[in-house]
């Protein structure tokens, strides 16, 4: 492991021997996660919209335009919810990475915080940046982490035996 300040010393000790989890791993739980991200955003808006139509909000014939894609603000925080809160909840572990048996782990607490796995869920954006370089970063970093895993000082780990 890398040089890490004194307090987080004991923590790296924990995760000594701990196998990091390879890239292609890491890329099909993203993809699944994605994909499972775009299903549940498209429930959410079929459900809300015949929701806020009972409501009498909207007219039940109103037509609403909303599209999954990075030019609407309301996708990108969905996606940031999505990775967060699954990361925070699932303790490390979204729908993808509980699939291909990976966990994102803190360098400096014993569990994953809200704060840490929204912090890496928004450092995604950082390392789609230059082409995805930021992803890429896992080949040439010792610890296999990549510009979201330092900006949230985790690291993935692959679960099972050591």
């Amino acid at each position: 492991m890398q040089n890490y300040a004194p307090h987080h010393l004991a923590r790296l000790d924990q995760l000594k021997g701990k196998p990091l989890a390879s890239f292609p791993r890491r890329a099909v739980a993203f993809v699944l996660d994605f994909f499972a991200a775009f299903l549940l955003f498209l429930v959410i808006l079929i459900y809300g919209a015949k929701l806020l139509a009972y409501l009498g909000v909207i007219h039940p014939d109103t037509s609403l335009n909303l599209k999954f894609d990075f030019t609407n603000w309301y996708s990108l925080i969905f996606l940031v919810l999505y990775f967060g809160l699954f990361t925070y909840w699932g303790n490390g572990k979204t729908p993808g990475k509980w699939l291909m048996k990976i966990r994102v782990v803190s360098l400096t607490h014993e569990h994953i915080s809200l704060w840490h796995a929204i912090e890496r869920a928004l450092g995604y954006g950082a390392s789609v940046l230059e082409l995805g370089f930021g992803f890429l970063q896992y080949f040439i970093h010792p610890n296999k982490q990549t510009v979201h895993d330092r900006i949230a000082e985790t690291i993935v780990i692959k679960e099972g035996k050591a």
